[in-house]
């Protein structure tokens, strides 16, 4: 009886199964073998027969078939030698090894295809001694070799009990071998034959079993087994180790595979496949769009990817979102512009007082619009002081135009992927905000409002400025490339309308491609027409006060603006009215009515006492005290000039936190005095006899500029000469050592500041009168302007 075994050659395609013979390869009926017998001889290819191994083998070959024949008529022995070279098909002699196995054909078996399969066992290990004939088949004179017994041999016994170990466990890390094989291999008792068997059965070169086969000393042979079990057993964990981790990741892929055809399934059922639909959507929704070539050609590529990519895959939502963005950005979609120049005045006149310069040239824009029909959008930047409507003007331009309206905040803006948007190959890529206004607006010539660029960011993660270059060049324009969009996208028709403060915050190649508009402050009497028109009517309606018919007359409104605001524009008065109506809506909630008209007391007994006041410039000037007017962002300003003068040796000191040029400013009036002493009716010597101490109060805020240059010179001559400056005069312009003056900027915000402290007399210099002549003549009534060229006549004009 007889067990099959298929044992670690589960991946070789042999001709032979080896088997286990249940007497475990004893060496019976040796006394039909001895020395110098003659065997016919078998050539195996593919394998080496060990003795106590049985194994089939179909047999083809001519010689070899009748080899087998005869040994199977006569004693049914044969002598089996293994091939050099297995490629060989009719091997010699010099082709076989000299060492092989005498076996015993168990059993001839005839095939249905005329084949002839033999089971044989090995019996004895043998040499060859000579050979006796080649024909019709190899026989040979034989020795026979005998078999070391290794008896009470610890080591070896560890030896032996170790192959067992390590083929128990080859065959539980190989999942086609049954687990009956690990427990037959246990039960085998007899060394030697453990050895052939698994030696026989090993995943080796040939080389390594014949070399098994020819050890003589059974201790070698053993160690040479253990060494080749070794290498075996760290392939196969390297294998299995490889397989369960491909196992694995198919297990999820197939996983995963089932679970969306399941998907698929159910949504088939309820009506389709929604990416299928979605898809769809898509392509009918792009055949209405106003495409240029390169972008219905991107479209469509895209389109085809995301046909071919499932839903789950990690780049499907980055694919769509970029499908979808070409779908919903306004290619070549405009809004009709209201050419109505009329309606449009009446609309800007409704929505803003004053700003006629702002309006004059939204006109005309429309004018040309209108008469040529196309033209490229201007890009225009109001520049002024915070407060006085900049922004809010851009919606009442839309409107006027009958245009979208969008606003764009680049306050603090660092990154320049917000102007370009990032490639999409990032995680949380986006558009540019450019592009996503469009997008948002449905429009492609919107009143796009880019607020506070003179406060964009700059640092080490990129100047978004240097980006607005493309996006404000209206030769450029035309063609925006977007990172995001990776498609040029035509900005040209977009009416830009930049805001700033301070033109010294815009980068001057950006500032070269604006339209420069300057927004002056507010009068106090255009001050009090939009707290009138536009202030009062918006707290009233904010603080449930609508349907009173509450009235702030004009003095008493003056009088909250002169008193309780500073400011060129009017966000501090509608700050100060919400006090006023927060304190009428209490006044209504708790007694039911309420003052319909509000008078200075009111408003005094409201917001308490005033924080400002214009005595302090109408007190009597001491000698060396003169009034400068200054500009500052927020607007204009008045400042004090102080001289004093003490005994000493000339020096000059000057305080009041003041900047470079201020103080060349101060050093050339002091030198133009000093060179012109005579002429004043100075002497030359009190310049060296004396210390000059020039300050300029209100310390902590810092002061520059050469505006002052006529102040600080009136000051020192009043100072030296003893002589008072004329009260209620201001004054500003720059010096020059020749004694001219030269004109300065901000003469309208520095006059309404002269206004509002309530000042009389400005000189100026002769070429600011222009400036003067743009300021509206009932904002000024009452004032009396000097103009001048050198300062020998503002010295005449402002001492006493």
């Amino acid at each position: 009886m007889e067990l099959k075994m298929n044992f670690l050659q589960q991946e070789d395609e042999v001709d032979f199964m080896p088997l286990i013979p249940l007497h475990e390869g004893e060496e019976t009926g040796d006394e039909e073998i001895v020395t110098g017998s003659s065997l016919p001889l078998l050539p195996l290819r593919n394998t080496v027969l060990f003795p106590g191994v049985v194994i089939p083998i179909t047999v083809g070959r001519d010689k070899s078939i009748k080899a087998i024949n005869e040994a199977y008529k006569t004693d049914k022995l044969v002598g089996v030698l293994s091939q050099r070279d297995s490629n060989v098909e009719d091997p010699a002699i010099a082709d076989l090894v000299t060492i092989g196995t005498v076996a015993k054909i168990v059993k001839l078996i005839k095939m249905p295809d005329g084949g002839t399969t033999a089971i044989l066992q090995g019996r004895k290990r043998f040499s060859l001694i000579r050979i006796r004939s080649e024909e019709p088949f190899f026989t040979a004179e034989v020795n026979l070799l005998d078999e070391q017994v290794l008896k009470n041999d610890p080591s070896f016994d560890a030896m032996v009990a170790s192959i067992k170990d390590l083929a128990g466990q080859i065959i539980q890390l190989s999942p086609n071998i049954p687990t009956e094989a690990s427990i037959i291999l246990k039960n085998i008792e007899n060394p030697s034959f453990l050895i052939h068997f698994v030696g026989s059965n090993l995943n080796c070169e040939l080389i390594e079993k014949q070399q098994l086969l020819e050890m003589n000393d059974m201790r070698l042979r053993a160690e040479k087994l253990l060494s080749l079990l070794q290498k075996e057993l760290q392939f196969v964990e390297l294998k299995n180790k490889v397989t369960n981790k491909t196992k694995t990741e198919l297990d999820k892929q197939q996983r995963d595979y089932f679970l969306q055809q399941q998907l698929k399934s159910i949504k088939e059922e309820l009506g389709g496949d929604s990416n299928d639909r979605e898809i769809m959507q898509m392509k009918k929704k792009a055949e209405s769009k106003k495409w240029t070539a390169s972008a219905k050609e991107l479209f469509q590529k895209e389109i085809e990817k995301l046909e071919r990519m499932h839903p789950s895959t990690p780049d499907y939502s980055t694919v769509y979102n970029h499908v979808d963005l070409m779908l919903e950005l306004p290619w070549e979609e405009y809004t009709s512009d209201n050419y109505d120049l009329k309606k449009a005045k009446k609309v800007l006149d409704k929505d803003y007082y004053g700003m006629t310069r702002i309006k004059e040239r939204i006109l005309e824009h429309l004018a040309v619009l209108k008469l040529k029909g196309d033209m490229k959008s201007p890009i225009l930047c109001f520049v002024g002081p915070p407060g006085i409507g900049k922004t809010s003007l851009g919606k009442s331009i839309a409107s006027a135009l009958g245009r979208k309206y969008v606003r764009f905040s680049l306050g603090g803006l660092h990154d320049e992927s917000e102007i370009r948007g990032h490639r999409k190959t990032y995680i949380g890529a986006m558009p540019g905000r450019i592009l996503q206004s469009l997008r948002k607006v449905k429009s492609s010539n919107p009143v796009m409002i880019l607020d506070e660029i003179d406060k964009v960011g700059k640092d080490f993660r990129g100047d978004p400025s240097s980006a607005l270059l493309e996006v404000l060049d209206p030769e450029q324009n035309h063609s925006f490339y977007d990172n995001y969009l990776e498609l040029e996208y035509d900005l040209s028709k977009v009416l830009f309308i930049a805001t700033a403060n301070d033109l010294q915050g815009i980068q001057p190649a950006l500032r070269d491609r604006l339209e420069i508009i300057e927004l002056t402050g507010y009068a106090v009497e255009e001050k009090e027409k939009i707290a009138q028109t536009h202030l009062l009517p918006k707290q009233k309606e904010m603080h449930g006060l609508k349907e009173s018919n509450i009235k702030i007359p004009t003095p008493a409104m003056t009088y909250l603006i002169e008193n309780y605001t500073r400011e060129s524009g009017v966000r501090e008065l509608d700050r100060q009215l919400a006090g006023v109506m927060r304190s009428l809506a209490k006044d209504m909630a708790v007694n039911g009515k309420v003052k319909q008209t509000i008078l200075q007391q009111d408003i005094t007994r409201i917001l308490g006492k005033p924080k400002y006041s214009n005595e302090l410039y109408k007190t009597a000037n001491l000698p060396g005290v003169a009034v400068g007017l200054a500009w500052t962002y927020v607007g204009g300003d008045i400042l004090f000039i102080e001289t004093t003068l003490s005994d000493g040796k000339g020096e000059l000191q000057l305080t009041g936190n003041l900047g470079n040029v201020m103080k060349e400013s101060a050093s050339t009036a002091l030198t133009y005095l000093t060179s012109n002493a005579k002429k004043i009716g100075l002497d030359a010597s009190h310049f060296k006899q004396k210390n000059i101490h020039i300050h300029v109060p209100e310390g902590a805020v810092p002061k520059d500029g050469p505006s002052a240059g006529i102040t600080i010179m009136t000051a020192l001559a009043s100072a030296f000469t003893g002589r008072k400056v004329k009260p209620y005069l201001a004054m500003t312009g720059e010096i020059t050592l020749r004694g001219q003056v030269l004109p300065v900027g901000g003469i309208k915000e520095k006059v309404l500041a002269a206004k509002r402290a309530g000042l009389k007399e400005i000189i100026l210099c002769a070429q600011n009168e222009k400036d003067v002549l743009e300021i509206n003549g009932e904002f000024i009534k009452g004032m009396r302007f000097h103009y001048v060229k050198t300062m020998q006549q503002v010295l005449e004009k402002a001492l006493v």
